[in-house]
């Protein structure tokens, strides 16, 4: 857990401090090219070509990490561990820094910038960002994929379960091009069920970040209490947390007699704010349960 506290602090900080540096890092490239070897290997038929096909593809570096995991565990006091830990996290972190790319939009001086700088934030290539209300929902999805999932799944099962998603994220993103039609099926519903027990804990973050009655009904409506491979509910209570917490700011504003001005793109300020506030939810547990550690 110490381990995670320092990759995510990493991943975090070298995101805005080399982040043309890490954006090469994390184009997998490499990973592209072995799913068209694959796709080019297989025939008409094949295990590439069904539905579990994918995992051609994962097994190798997924066991790879865990070698790699296994093998630097113990040695210079476990350091080699931890190095290792922080690079596989500030790789797998990302592709793009989600604060970042909130920023660029919330400073963007005029609307077509702003339209191209919304669409960066889309969790899935070529998917239009609408403004308004549903901001909150592509905000929270997004931080779900690129920063929240690969932090539960290397808290969960180290360096490899943190290459697990990743690599399964980034064939659903590239699925049209590279995978066959059942195979893209499998992978698709493969990601889903790595990201339903995230965005679990991430709607419970954000029923203590902000209006816990609220999010608990948006949750609760959107079938959060059913266990399918669907996690639509995150994107529900995003949008009832933040429309509640510009409500308030609003009868704030009125009950002191100011005017309410919410400026340029309030959801996604507010979301973002959101976001801050589970990922020092996270933290601030992990950072309880290492000091429990080195107490007990």
């Amino acid at each position: 857990m110490f381990t995670t506290l320092v990759a995510v602090i990493a991943a975090l900080a070298l995101g805005h401090v080399a982040p043309a540096l890490v954006g090469s890092l994390r184009r997998f490239r490499w990973y592209r090219q072995v799913l068209e070897w694959l796709g080019l290997q297989a025939g008409d038929g094949g295990f590439w070509r069904g539905r579990y096909g994918l995992w051609l593809a994962l097994l190798p570096p997924v066991l790879l990490a865990l070698l790699l995991q296994l093998l630097l565990a113990a040695p210079l006091l476990g350091l080699l561990g931890l190095l290792y830990g922080v690079l596989v996290l500030v790789w797998t972190w990302g592709p793009r820094d989600l604060d970042v790319d909130v920023e660029a939009a919330l400073d963007a001086s005029d609307p077509a910038t702003r339209r191209a700088r919304l669409d960066l934030l889309a969790p899935e290539a070529g998917q239009a960002v609408a403004e308004g209300p549903a901001l909150a929902g592509t905000v929270a999805r997004s931080a779900l994929r690129r920063w929240f999932a690969v932090l539960f799944w290397f808290l969960l099962l180290g360096p490899a379960g943190a290459v697990l998603y990743r690599l399964c994220e980034r064939a659903v993103a590239a699925d049209a091009a590279l995978l066959p039609a059942e195979n893209a099926a499998g992978a698709r519903r493969l990601l889903r069920w790595l990201e339903w027990p995230v965005a679990q804990l991430m709607t419970l973050a954000l029923a203590l970040a902000g209006d816990f009655d609220r999010v608990f009904r948006a949750w609760r409506a959107a079938g959060g209490n059913r266990a399918q491979a669907d996690s639509g509910f995150l994107e529900a209570a995003a949008r009832a947390a933040v429309s509640g917490e510009l409500a308030e700011e609003a009868e704030d504003y009125r009950r002191e007699g100011y005017p309410v001005i919410p400026g340029e793109l309030p959801e996604l300020r507010d979301a973002m704010s959101l976001v801050w506030r589970m990922l020092l939810l996270w933290l601030a547990l992990l950072a309880l349960l290492v000091i429990a550690g080195w107490v007990g």
